[in-house]
């Protein structure tokens, strides 16, 4: 396979957080595998974070025999952005206890305080790894929201829900190709869930894609996040595909 194909990378952000030599990849197949493996070899990888799509259990179960640990799986719901219904669009302007906008420069570091207190402990595949510092793995998702606010690099919209004057809750968007826009991280302050702000940032996600002319909209999470599962397919988004992610700790083995 051509070097310019190889689907592995170096994750300089997870090597500055955790201190260890780390490579990422969301392409393994029976094919990529050993193209995968050698890469960390080569590169002098520590841990490397993997993912394969569930109906590809072939690979999957390699990756079992080869000392790959599964850590979550990751569901995505997809929803076509044709003829949305009325009662989905969220009103102009809002007179409401809870309201919907873009995030404001200054309030970047209110943010990551939502997320911090979101993802505590959150059971996503960096807290199942017992090998990784949970506070640094809570860290992690308080850094992605605040770079979210900062960089257009990493999302290129910010909405955030305020009631009573504060932030408590956000969801950052990205436009990935001309069709599709993806949530890509969503938090609700865990003080004030329950009360429709995920559902209401959802609804303003599907309007400002729309604005763009946007086709479709996905977006993902653990397989056990049922609640927010429950509000995606209370506004019609299905359940699409889903990925296994594992972790390789080549320090652990070396095949």
């Amino acid at each position: 396979m051509p070097s310019a194909t190889i689907p592995v990378y170096l994750s300089s952000v997870d090597e500055q957080r955790f201190g260890i030599r780390t490579a990422r990849t969301t392409q393994v197949t029976l094919e990529t595998l050993p193209v995968i493996i050698e890469f960390c070899h080569e590169n002098d990888i520590h841990f490397l974070v993997s993912r394969c799509s569930t109906s590809d259990l072939a690979v999957a179960q390699e990756m079992e025999r080869l000392g790959f640990l599964l850590m979550d799986t990751l569901v995505y719901y997809t929803r076509d952005l044709n003829n949305i219904p009325a009662e989905l669009i969220p009103p102009s302007h809002q007179s409401g206890h809870i309201q919907v906008r873009t995030v404001f420069p200054e309030e970047t570091e209110a943010v990551k305080r939502v997320a911090q207190r979101a993802f505590r402990d959150y059971l996503g595949h960096y807290h199942a790894d017992a090998r990784l510092d949970p506070v640094k793995c809570d860290e992690t998702y308080a850094d992605w929201a605040l770079q979210s606010c900062r960089s257009k690099e990493v999302a290129d919209e910010v909405l955030v829900a305020l009631q009573d004057g504060g932030i408590k809750g956000f969801l950052t968007l990205q436009l990935r190709d001309p069709d599709l826009g993806e949530g890509i991280l969503f938090g609700v302050d865990p003080e004030t869930q329950g009360q429709g702000i995920g559902r209401l940032l959802m609804m303003h996600a599907i309007q400002w894609f729309l604005s763009r002319g946007i086709k479709q909209m996905q977006i993902s999470t653990q397989i056990i996040n049922l609640a927010s599962q429950m509000v995606w397919a209370g506004l019609g988004f299905r359940l699409s595909h889903s990925f296994y992610t594992f972790h390789k700790w080549f320090d652990e083995t070396r095949r």
